[in-house]
């Protein structure tokens, strides 16, 4: 049985600001499990309102389902029920199903379902493929929304219907009338979670649109800022928000957008700037280069 129903779990993460935790590697790029319990305890110092293991920036799309069972298991047990601990789950649905029992048996609260690999298919189908996941667990399930599983308000309604342990909905796709349709329509039947790639960028107008937290990578290397940012979203203080943005989030972003698949590979490279390296990316995405990667420090220096 899980630790927390799903509506716990769904209030629960709705409370403050999530954090996505990388996945520590080796140079020989195995799962680092000693560094990654150090960095876990370290984010908790930090009071995040929930930790989701092996997400995108925790590279779930690299790990087997043993080294998946073994991350979640890992941040479970440091966490020690201080916080909610959501695990990824993606891939065709018999996979999904696989991975979504996984992080059940292994003591996760909840699932944040991923799209399915590779294929565009018909909301009806994506509808099933997230049924199936939700019936194949107790846990709170959140739908992310983005790439190719874009549910509009019509079908997510339906998938709610059919689907009680269904608490949480991601946004990752960034249509602001879809975003305004859904709330309007589900109102508090969902928590609302802002999951746009850096989403401190879109947090401040996603906040009028009921979505009240968001998972922040930034939280991995400089949670006091995560932090900081993230109250002054919640009392609407724009001057604040948008000096942030200025002074750190958008030469930031200028970072990250040089190549694809940084929006992962520029955080570990930030926990390395830091001082607190978490190893390589794994192929196929690729870590900074040397002048990346010092760019990025000068713009962390003085914010660790």
């Amino acid at each position: 049985m899980p630790r927390i129903s799903p509506e716990e779990f769904a209030s629960k993460i709705g409370a403050g600001l999530l954090s996505f935790p990388v996945t520590h590697f080796t140079d020989a790029l195995a799962f680092d499990e000693h560094a990654y319990r150090q960095h876990i305890d370290w984010l908790l110092e930090h009071k995040p309102a929930g930790l989701f293991a092996a997400g995108g920036t925790g590279e779930f799309f690299s790990l087997t389902l043993q080294e998946f069972s073994s991350v979640v298991a890992a941040a479970v047990e440091q966490t020690n029920h201080r916080v909610p601990v959501a695990a990824g789950c993606g891939y065709g649905t018999a996979m999904a199903k696989q991975f979504a029992q996984a992080a059940e048996f292994a003591g996760a609260d909840g699932i944040l379902l991923l799209p399915p690999y590779l294929l565009n298919s018909d909301p009806a189908g994506l509808v099933a493929h997230a049924e199936a996941v939700c019936a194949s667990t107790q846990l709170g399930v959140i739908f992310y929304n983005r790439d190719n599983a874009i549910l509009n308000e019509v079908w997510l309604e339906r998938l709610c219907e059919r689907c009680p342990n269904l608490v949480g909905f991601k946004d990752g796709h960034g249509d602001i009338e879809l975003m305004t349709r859904i709330y309007t329509r589900m109102g508090d039947r969902l928590t609302y979670i802002g999951g746009l790639p850096t989403a401190e960028t879109f947090a401040l107008p996603y906040l009028e649109m009921g979505v009240t937290t968001y998972s922040s990578a930034i939280f991995n290397f400089l949670p006091v800022f995560a932090q900081n940012f993230y109250a002054a979203v919640r009392r609407r203080d724009h001057a604040e928000v948008y000096k942030q943005l200025r002074d750190f989030v958008l030469p930031y972003l200028d970072i990250r957008n040089r190549h694809k698949g940084y929006a992962v590979s520029i955080v570990k490279a930030g926990m390395r700037a830091v001082g607190r390296p978490a190893g390589p990316v794994r192929p196929p995405l690729t870590d900074l280069d040397n002048s990346e990667l010092d760019a990025l420090t000068r713009l962390i220096a003085g914010r660790a």
